[in-house]
């Protein structure tokens, strides 16, 4: 899922903008989120975006941190 439509004019690399945007694919896939409006996508790529402003640009990590994060609010 492209995380661009997301950035609100914010520039990556675009090696970084392509490991945000497998990130969000994954965090979603594992969220059975499919719908790219859902409130909830948005605060993932949010979280993705804000992860990567401050240095995270691998994919893995960045969509472990927003599972993880997802997962301690959602208890």
């Amino acid at each position: 899922m492209p995380i661009t439509q997301y950035l609100k004019g914010e520039v990556f690399q675009p090696e970084e903008t392509q490991a945000m945007g497998i990130a969000l694919t994954n965090a979603c896939k594992a969220l059975n989120l499919a719908d790219k409006s859902d409130p909830l996508t948005q605060i993932i790529a949010a979280k993705i975006i804000e992860l990567a402003r401050h240095g995270e640009h691998d994919h893995e990590r960045l969509c472990a941190a927003v599972l993880a994060i997802y997962k301690s609010i959602e208890k």
